[in-house]
Order: structure tokens, then sequence, then C-alpha cells
């Protein structure tokens, strides 16, 4: 493990799934049962897998923590270490963050992904990934056409002023591409509009609780074009809100001295999770699509991949039950290069927050101090965790809107750089 600095502050206790009435214990009486009930339905399976899922449901609720059975996997021996402490114990005696990552990873055990056989390495959620990415098209070239716009009205290459349109766009674009989220919604309900003065739009961004978007394009404008610079993204879903990342990667990579690595999981994951095969995946859908625009966005990233300048990697940490405090040396001396991480996604926000009982209050940078560089955080509300907020927020949303930390309805984009990390 890592040998750098904690949040500033005490860490308080977990989320737990034994808490009556929070999302977390819904998630295990509800959410897991109903996705591996759809899973079985969208599927082939064998009847041993069907057998396995149906047994992984009934133990939520009647069985105990145990090791893996999984012995053609790589992961086997840090699970173990992971559920040493947890063992024995009732589902819903579990921090909700480990006993999450670990009913996906049971999940892939009784798919047996990664027992040799018909059915190693094949994604159990891939039906309902590539139908979410094909009926988003219709948005995805909305989207594109927004960007076309823009690009017509200014040429970025012949100014060395970052284009705060652009940023404002893409920024939230990729924040509300995240309410895409298979795990939570059977069916991808986005709503998208191409108006600039819609209604649905400046309710988005009424919605939008902590906006550091100022903090941001003063930190890009100060990324001098003498050398490069490396920009990390932490992907959370697949799917339309990958494609609004690929858009985010792609004006970054174009004029700029950027390298962008793109950091997606090494197994399927919390239903739309993204991995490696997910990318190359959407970008064989978008350059096989009827518009021009699409087309060559895909065109761009595939040539950006072949060149480096867009690094697609996937470190198992991703797909651990750990805190992002508790990085892997090798990862932590790897984003410690990054002059920026684009941190993507609840679950990613719940790692870095520790998936704890923070006050609402407590200040972000306070919590994210340890971060190896300069992070910003893009996150739609789906679980009971936030910080950064005002008193008379929280006081007037929970007069408003009685779901408003789970229901993907509000958002946050949060910059926190801090001063030993500053670039000269």
């Amino acid at each position: 493990m890592s040998s750098f600095q904690h949040p500033q502050l005490a860490v308080p206790p977990p989320l737990m799934m034994s808490e009556p009435g929070t999302f977390a214990h819904l998630t295990l009486t509800q959410r897991w049962p109903a996705i591996a009930q759809r899973t079985i339905a969208e599927n082939e399976f064998s009847s041993n897998i069907v057998t396995n899922l149906e047994t992984l449901v009934r133990e939520l609720f009647e069985g105990k923590i145990r090791l893996l059975e999984d012995d053609y996997a790589a992961d086997q021996a840090e699970w173990t270490t992971y559920l040493h402490p947890y063992l024995d114990r009732p589902w819903l005696e579990v921090p909700w963050f480990l006993a999450e990552v670990y009913f996906y990873r049971r999940f892939l055990e009784a798919t047996q992904y990664f027992q040799p056989g018909a059915w190693q390495g094949f994604d159990p959620f891939y039906t309902q990934k590539h139908t979410g990415l094909v009926t988003s098209l219709e948005k995805v070239r909305a989207v594109s056409s927004q960007i076309d716009s823009l690009h017509q009205s200014s040429d970025r290459s012949k100014t060395d002023v970052v284009s705060e349109a652009h940023v404002v766009l893409l920024l939230h674009n990729a924040l509300w591409g995240n309410q895409a989220d298979l795990s939570l919604k059977p069916t991808v309900d986005l709503v998208f509009q191409s108006d600039a003065g819609s209604e649905q739009e400046q309710t988005q961004k009424t919605h939008v609780l902590v906006d550091d978007t100022d903090k941001l394009l003063e930190w890009l404008t100060k990324q001098g074009k003498e050398r490069s610079h490396r920009i990390d993204i932490v992907a959370d879903n697949a799917g339309f809100e990958l494609v609004c990342d690929l858009y985010l990667i792609d004006w970054l990579l174009k004029p700029t001295p950027f390298t962008v690595y793109l950091h997606l999981k090494t197994h399927p994951t919390f239903v739309s999770d993204a991995t490696i095969a997910d990318v190359h995946h959407t970008l064989t859908v978008l350059s096989n699509d009827g518009e021009v625009n699409v087309q060559n966005l895909a065109e761009r990233l595939r040539n950006y991949v072949a060149i480096g300048r867009l690094q697609l990697e996937a470190d198992p940490y991703w797909v651990s039950p750990l805190a992002l405090w508790q990085l892997p040396q090798r990862l932590y001396r790897e984003l410690s290069q990054s002059d920026l991480i684009i941190l993507k996604g609840d679950a990613n926000y719940r790692r870095l927050l520790g998936d704890c009982h923070w006050p609402f209050t407590t200040r972000f940078e306070a919590i994210a101090c340890y971060s190896p560089s300069p992070l910003l955080a893009l996150r739609t509300l789906k679980s009971e965790i936030i910080a950064g907020l005002q008193p008379e927020q929280i006081e007037l949303l929970n007069q408003t809107d009685p779901n408003w930390l789970t229901s993907g309805e509000w958002g946050v984009i949060q910059f926190a750089n801090f001063p030993h990390l500053t670039l000269q």
C-alpha cells in the first residue's frame, strides 16, 4: 500500500447496508436481486450459471460472506485479504462499498467469467451496455452537432486562450452523461437538449450544487504550451457517458500538447462500468454511424490510440474495494505524474471519500488533500454521500427534493488543487 497522507480530518465510519431506510439497504434488498434476474433473462446461460446466480441472490438474505472460489482468477489472493475481516458475517453487516464490489465480483464467479470454457471472458452485462449505447445515438448526434457549432464559431488552434464555451459544454455533457447508470435504471432514458436555451439545460445548470468550472478554467489557462501535459481520466459508465467522455478527450487532444490516460475496469462490474473492450466497441459503433461528424470522432480517437496520445489503462485497483487513499504504490507513482486527474461518476466519488459518513459541509479539499495531483470530480448524486455543500443548500434540498442524494438529478463539478501540487 501507499504511504502518502490520508484526509486531513479523522475518517468517519463507513456507510452500512444495515441502516434501515437507506439507499444502501435498498441496494441489497431490491437492486441486486433485480440486476441478477434481468441478467439471467437477457442471456442464454447454462443451467449451472443460472443456479449460481439464484444462489447468490439467496445468500444476500440468508448467507454470509465467504472467500472466492475462483481458482483461475488472478485476484483471488487479494480478495482473501479484503474479505478476511468480514468472513462469516451476514451481508448486512459489511460496509456497503466493499459489499457492492464483492457482489459484482461474485457475479463473475457465478457466470464463470475466469473459468476456462464456453463462458470465459463473457461480459454478462454486454446486452444492456450495447442496447444503452445504440439507443443513445440520437443524443450522441445532438452532442456532435453542438460541438460542431462551437468549432465553427471559434478556432481554438489560433489562440492560447482556453475556450470557456467548449469547457462548459464538454464538462456539463460529461457530468450529466453520468446519469446513464444501468445498475440504477434498467433502461437508459436520458434527457438531452441541443438547444442551449432549453428549459432542461437551465434546470441542469441550477442542479449543479458545486460548480468549480471557473477554477478549472483558471488552471487550464495557466498551462503553457512549452511542454506536454498529462491528464488522467478515471472512467465510470460505458454507453452515452463514455461517448461524452470521448468528446472531452477529443477536445483535450487537439491541438493542445496533452496526453490523456483513460483508466478503465479490468473486468465487468457495476453493470455498466466501462472496460477497454467497451471503448473499442463504442468506437466501432460510432464509426458505423450515419453522421459524418460522429464517424470522424471515432477515426480521430483511434488515431490517438495508435500514436500513443490516448492511452487505455486498466489497473486491478479500480475493481477493488479500497478507498482512493489506499492506492497501491505503482498507481500512486503513475498518477503523481499527472497534471490533472478527472474522476468520473458516483462510485469513484464514493471511493474518493472512502464511502464514509462525512458531514455534507466538510470541505472537499480537506478530504481530497491526499490526491497525488490536482483533482476534478464530475459526479451526479446516486448515493448518500457528499462533501463541500453549504448548510442552506442542504436545508433547501431536504425541503424540496427528499431523494436529492440518490436520484441522479443533482451533480457536482468539484476541483481541488493544492499548493504543494501547483505547477511551476
